[in-house]
């Protein structure tokens, strides 16, 4: 049995007469007949009954349309999935965040995906720190990441969809609240709450270093797990934290004041990052609509390659 022997099946079902059954499917009458005699002969019954003057269907005729209507309606679909998969209109992609900054990103990006793209699923996972949804994309298990890096891995392309500059948190009534902006070198007699030391940290890396630039070794006197803990202790008076502006105006804190860091007016960027050689159409798709959503910030710059 296949798919055209069921077309030709209800045309004549239809029509009731194999001449017009014939001319519907732009066909001579004697290979219809034969493709309905074959069909007959696959399924061991007789679906018409013919003579000279009419044609009607049998009892196995009858109890064979409605099968050969779904048949033929879920092929119709088949192909229509297959060739909405292809043009990525639908599919899922796998998207990685980390931390308060990329909230805001994920929601724009999100909300436009389910408008554009409604047979597209978007599959958040979120990770404790944008390394790990970069790694997760490196190993396949993720399809895209908000990130930051300092070096782009081979094998990965990216590009700049926020501009942030790095900021202290400090409690309200720290007298640091009060200043415009401040250098981390008035701060060496301060404690610090701060992520963990965790290979691929770029805050705590950045951090430590702009520390040592100004010539000392942060008091770390206690490390917290993730960006929303660490802006809770500077409001309980723990200590101040170095994190970049995004995270902090994306976090309803109350009692907390960002200040401006000297060592922040050079913009660090975060970005989205994926495989290279995904060729994933929903993937594509997304990206696209993320060009929209998620605009590249005026001046951002390419991101520095591996090697």
């Amino acid at each position: 049995m296949e798919f055209h022997h069921l077309r030709a099946f209800l045309a004549v079902a239809e029509e009731l007469h194999f001449g017009r059954a014939a001319e519907r499917m732009h066909m001579a009458q004697p290979p219809l007949s034969r493709m309905i005699k074959q069909l007959e002969k696959d399924l061991g019954a007789q679906l018409f009954d013919r003579t000279t003057r009419s044609v009607r269907l049998t009892t196995a005729g009858e109890a064979l349309l409605e099968p050969a209507v779904q048949v033929l309606e879920a092929a119709k679909v088949a192909r229509s999935a297959v060739r909405a998969a292809g043009l990525g209109e639908t599919g899922r992609v796998r998207v990685g965040f980390a931390g308060p900054s990329s909230h805001m990103l994920i929601s724009h990006l999100a909300r436009l995906v389910r408008e554009r793209h409604p047979g597209i699923e978007l599959s958040m996972q979120s990770v404790t720190y944008a390394y790990e949804g970069l790694r997760a994309v490196m190993d396949g298990e993720m399809d895209l990441a908000f990130v930051r890096f300092a070096v782009q891995p081979a094998g990965i392309v990216s590009r700049a969809v926020a501009k942030e500059h790095y900021v202290l948190a400090v409690p309200a009534w720290h007298p640091l609240a009060q200043r415009d902006e401040v250098s981390l070198a008035d701060c060496r007699d301060e404690p610090f709450v701060a992520l963990p030391a965790d290979p691929g940290s770029s805050v705590r890396d950045a951090f430590v270093h702009s520390c040592h630039e100004a010539g000392f070794a942060p008091d770390i006197v206690q490390v917290a797990p993730d960006s929303w803990t660490a802006v809770a202790l500077v409001a309980a008076g723990v200590g101040l934290t170095f994190t970049v502006d995004t995270a902090v105006s994306n976090m309803l804190a109350e009692g907390i004041v960002s200040v401006p860091l000297v060592e922040g007016r050079e913009p660090v960027y975060g970005r989205l990052a994926w495989r290279a050689a995904d060729d994933n159409p929903a993937l594509q798709a997304v990206l696209r609509a993320s060009e929209e959503a998620l605009p590249t910030p005026a001046g951002a710059p390419d991101a520095p390659r591996a090697g």
